[in-house]
């Protein structure tokens, strides 16, 4: 009889990396915009796009908020 059963840990599912896919529409000239600075910062357009949310969702401020 085996001594031990060797059980390999299964890999993350894709999504459960702590990320979730989201579908967007964007105007082609916001995405040439987003594009642009990708290329400038040698960053995927996705990166970037996180970078600015990330900061944005932290300044943003709702008109008659107190």
């Amino acid at each position: 009889m085996a001594e031990e059963i060797k059980i390999k840990r299964k890999s993350a599912r894709r999504g459960d990396d702590g990320h979730k896919v989201v579908s967007v529409r964007m105007r082609d000239e916001l995405i040439e915009r987003l594009d642009a600075i990708a290329e400038s910062a040698n960053r995927s357009r996705n990166e970037i796009i996180n970078l600015l949310l990330e900061s944005a969702v932290d300044i943003v401020k709702i008109e008659g908020e107190e």
